[in-house]
């Protein structure tokens, strides 16, 4: 029963995948179907937590998004490139992290995706080092975001096994940020110069491409900047909350004391923040509900109700079986579960998706959830086959060919520099949550 239940539960995730988009959710709740009314499977609950969270976070990215906050941070990001032409395959990814890592969203990769690849073409640097080491930083800074579906997800599971959320930024930020420099620093000399590349002569003498392209004129608007002022303070709110759990309301139930757990917090914080910038930023309710970031949002949420449901359900009725083929093998080599999670963030591409469905099952293995955390850039594998929107975009707005899919699938221009930071993270991670917990 226990193959035959897990192929159900693949079944119904690839069927998903290949139609695409939201469809994995309702195929991962008709898997459920399945298991429940043909297999007899009792449904665990869906997690709810999670998916208010992830709600909640992304609803005042929509809000800044409208009140032109992103706009604003894009047009940051485009002066610190433009003022660093020669550095932009080092620079370039940082950028695009810390701004994923500050949104929560890697939306804002693709706003940037043009720029990169202007501003490597007019210093002579090859696009294609810039661009695939981006693509690479932009799903891992998804994890090491405060506001991310994925850190929802990892908290509200990880946070009642000991795992406070401050601690756990402090590992997976500094792992990722580093893995981010060494994954540009794996292609910083990739490929031939562009003054040695064939092709990019051939559409240079052609005239295909030119040089004279130039930054664009853009000023922010006053509601931008207080926008952003106000979402900067949120997230900051959220990461004190979250480190100092002594500043928290605590109430008496029972005889004990409850603590407003860090869940909470996120959606408190991040509500009352998107309330307060829509009424000073006049941001009207509409655009809101049709943005890019909150579509998304809504999306993560329903593919966690329908895959991670599912996945819960299956994982909780082989509990037992799954302990007991690799329980003993994981406790021996936990950091063979990162290459599960790497399998599964490149099927399901969502680092939140994958953190809901997976880190549960890590905690019924009995792995150490420090050992998790340490892992959870793992989650982040969304570029392993090069159908994500941020490779194809770059591939895209690459006038000079460098930047590719690859010929066979696996060898594409992201996949060296998303290797590489792979691996860097999660083992600079083991390091660090050595320390910090």
């Amino acid at each position: 029963m226990l193959i035959v239940d897990a192929l159900i539960v693949i079944l119904a995730i690839l069927i998903g995948v290949r139609i695409g988009g939201v469809a994995v959710a309702f195929t991962g709740a008709a898997g459920l179907a399945i298991l429940t009314f043909v297999f007899g499977i009792q449904p665990t609950a869906p997690p709810i937590t999670v998916m208010l969270i992830i709600l909640a976070v992304t609803s005042l990215a929509g809000v800044l998004q409208c009140s032109g906050g992103l706009d604003y941070l894009v047009s940051i990001a485009e002066k610190i490139l433009r003022n660093n032409p020669n550095k932009v395959t080092v620079i370039a990814p940082i950028v695009v992290f810390a701004f994923v890592v500050f949104t929560g969203t890697s939306f804002i990769a693709m706003a940037l995706i043009p720029v990169i690849s202007e501003v490597a073409r007019g210093a002579g640097v090859r696009p294609e080092r810039p661009l695939s080491a981006s693509c690479a930083a932009a799903s891992y800074g998804i994890a090491a975001s405060p506001l991310s579906a994925a850190t929802a997800a990892m908290i509200g599971i990880l946070g009642t096994h000991g795992i406070d959320f401050g601690p756990m930024m402090m590992v997976l930020i500094p792992s990722i940020f580093i893995a981010i420099i060494c994954g540009s620093i794996s292609v910083y000399k990739r490929g031939k110069e562009l003054s040695e590349d064939e092709e990019f002569q051939r559409r240079l003498a052609s005239g295909e491409i030119s040089y004279n392209s130039s930054g664009k004129s853009y000023t922010p608007t006053k509601e931008a900047r207080i926008a952003v002022i106000l979402f900067a303070l949120a997230v900051l709110l959220i990461l004190i909350l979250g480190t100092f759990k002594e500043l928290l309301p605590s109430w008496t139930q029972n005889g004990k004391i409850v603590t407003l757990s860090i869940a909470n917090v996120i959606e408190i914080v991040a509500m009352t923040a998107g309330a307060i910038i829509m009424v000073v930023a006049k941001v009207k309710p509409a655009p809101v509900m049709k943005s890019s970031v909150f579509n998304g949002g809504v999306v993560a949420v329903m593919v966690c109700f329908g895959v991670c449901f599912m996945t819960d359900t299956f994982f909780a009725f082989h509990k037992n079986e799954l302990i007991g083929i690799f329980g003993e093998v994981l406790q021996n080599y936990p950091w063979l579960f990162a290459i599960v999670l790497v399998a599964m963030s490149a099927i399901l591409m969502s680092q939140g998706a994958t953190a809901a469905a997976l880190m549960p099952l890590g905690v019924s293995l009995g792995i150490e959830p420090t050992y998790l955390v340490a892992m959870a850039p793992a989650i982040c594998c969304t570029w392993f086959f090069p159908v994500h929107a941020n490779i194809l975009a770059s591939v895209a707005m690459d006038p000079t060919g460098t930047m590719n899919l690859g010929t066979w699938i696996l060898n594409h221009s992201t996949m060296r520099p998303g290797l590489v930071t792979t691996v860097c993270s999660v083992v600079l991670g083991f390091v660090l949550a050595s320390v910090v917990f």
